[in-house]
């Protein structure tokens, strides 16, 4: 097996995404973009995706970190818009879109424009939580498409499966698709329960961080397998497994924690990269075999798909928006009111990504009769151009929209002093937690070390206020950020003075790496306060 191909993806991206964090575009946009411009110069291998393997070893990764990091309280408060959208807004686009493509394209089956309507469908979790952390979406209308995007997926593969059954000749009806359909989410919702509470019944017994993380990384491809063998949702399953442990993240291990804070970072950064790579990568594979469709037919079809595909989710989206509150003194009560703008934004913030490429590529070849699946390749096409042009356009309109329509951001003094007051009542509480400990002797300590730990205590409340401080004239600075840059000062300080004694042989190297590791821990935790 050639590796060298693989090791030239993950370095490629993983460079490009570094280097897109020092622009204002997008990541997700340079990556597509260098995929693009890569995909023809000579000597560059080619890529294709196989289904087989983004779909059981890419999604359910990148839907697990999704998942871990978004709120399950959160989640739930917006149940209602999430499902109108990740169910309802899948299945009328694939009705729209794929009626739109049987009107245009002449001799494609209704059922083959329907398969088409299905792998086009769903907006990617990868794309909307890229583009949502990087323009500071509203927290709700970020809570809104992230949940969309990590539902969403289960309702397109569940309709491509049905759309592709009628094509190729298996048969198919409205009330077997409902029930394949029902049959799949109650499935991955139900493996997803009965893996979930003994995985973290394991995650908290487990006594070694390294076993810990080990597990943490086989979860979300178990979840996901578990579910697919009894064809069930593996989607579901995985999405399912991780809004429960990210919630319960707190009762695990402090070192488990943190270590696997680090490894899901990694994993997402490096596969997040790839994956928007590779889709730049698909062209020469897509474009290969048009046929007769190739020339202005082709990209005239591409066009009028990319504006049906935009078109359905505005008329989607506005109606299940507004349509309840008028219906419904009930959700007028518990929602808050929906403005013009966020419809807008949840409306144009529907960008394609891999997981529509991974379906169309698991598209068969043959059908049953042994004859080509009709307009194959043609899919293939107008799939690629769609998560092309969504991305480009979508993705950088996005920014400058968000700025036009003036929505309100983040408050960071709020949610700071938010902060700040709920850092002051566990404050409060560990302070008498202390009290009570050093009542008992067998809890002893001397003065000096029991005002160590009021005074730790005391500057990690005020740490949270100091950042509500007037800056440094000089520098800009808060105190809060002067303070923890003198404390790596002095802690780089420290790790010379370590090196220099073991490459005097005064201490060895073990014993280096000890040191080293506790002012790591102490680096980290001192970045990790002031990145809060």
């Amino acid at each position: 097996m050639d590796v060298m191909p693989l090791l030239l993806l993950v370095a490629g991206s993983a460079a490009v995404a570094a280097a897109g964090r020092r622009t204002p575009v997008p990541a997700p946009l340079l990556l597509v973009t260098a995929g693009l411009a890569v995909s023809y110069v000579p000597g560059v291998p080619e890529y294709a995706l196989d289904p087989h393997i983004v779909l059981p070893l890419l999604l359910p990764p990148l839907l697990h970190t999704a998942a871990t990091d978004s709120s399950y309280l959160d989640l739930r408060a917006q149940l209602r818009p999430v499902a109108l959208l990740s169910v309802g807004y899948v299945l009328f686009a694939t009705v729209a879109v794929g009626y739109a493509a049987y009107l245009l394209i002449p001799g494609l089956p209704l059922t083959a424009a329907l398969v088409l309507g299905a792998v086009v469908a769903p907006p990617d979790a990868v794309a909307a939580t890229a583009v949502a952390r990087r323009v500071g979406l509203p927290s709700r209308i970020t809570t809104i498409l992230q949940g969309e995007s990590l539902v969403n997926d289960a309702t397109a593969i569940t309709a491509y499966r049905v759309a592709v059954a009628a094509a190729i000749g298996e048969g198919a009806s409205w009330a077997g698709g409902i029930t394949e359909f029902v049959i799949a989410a109650v499935g991955g919702i139900g493996i997803g329960v009965l893996l979930m509470f003994p995985i973290h019944w394991l995650r908290t017994h487990l006594k070694e961080a390294l076993l810990q993380n080990t597990l943490s990384l086989l979860i979300p491809f178990a979840a996901y397998a578990v579910a697919e063998q009894v064809h069930a949702s593996g989607v579901l399953a995985v999405v399912v497994v991780a809004l429960y442990l990210g919630h319960r993240a707190w009762e695990v291990d402090f070192a488990t924690r943190l270590q696997e804070d680090a490894v899901w970072r990694m994993v997402a950064f490096v596969l997040e990269s790839a994956v928007f790579a590779l889709i730049g990568l698909q062209l020469p594979v897509v474009l290969r075999g048009l046929g007769a469709y190739e020339g202005l037919d082709a990209a005239w079809y591409a066009v009028v798909v990319f504006l049906v595909v935009v078109a359905s989710r505005f008329i989607w989206v506005y109606p299940a928006t507004f349509l309840p509150r008028l219906l419904s003194a009930r959700v007028r009560k518990r929602e808050e009111n929906p403005t013009w703008k966020g419809a807008f934004i949840i409306s144009w913030a529907g960008m394609r990504g891999v997981v529509s490429l991974a379906i169309a590529f698991s598209i068969p070849v043959t059908m049953d009769d042994s004859e080509p699946f009709p307009g194959r390749n043609l899919i293939l096409f107008l799939t690629f151009t769609t998560v092309i042009g969504t991305l480009v356009l979508q993705g950088l309109t996005l920014p400058p929209l968000i700025r036009v329509l003036r929505l309100p951001g983040k408050d960071v003094q709020a949610e700071t002093l938010v902060e700040a007051n709920a850092q002051a009542q566990a404050s409060r509480a560990a302070e008498r937690r202390l009290d009570d400990l050093l009542t008992d002797e067998r809890n002893a300590l001397p003065g000096p070390l029991a005002d160590r730990l009021r005074t730790v205590l005391e500057r990690r409340q005020n740490s949270v206020w100091e950042r509500l401080g007037q800056p440094n004239p000089v520098t800009g600075e808060t105190v809060d950020d002067t303070y923890r840059r003198l404390s790596r000062e002095m802690i780089g300080a420290e790790r010379e003075v370590f090196v220099r004694l073991r490459d005097l042989r005064y201490i060895d190297d073990e014993m280096l790496r000890t040191l080293l590791r506790r002012l790591d821990l102490e680096e980290a935790a001192a970045y990790r306060e002031s990145s809060a």
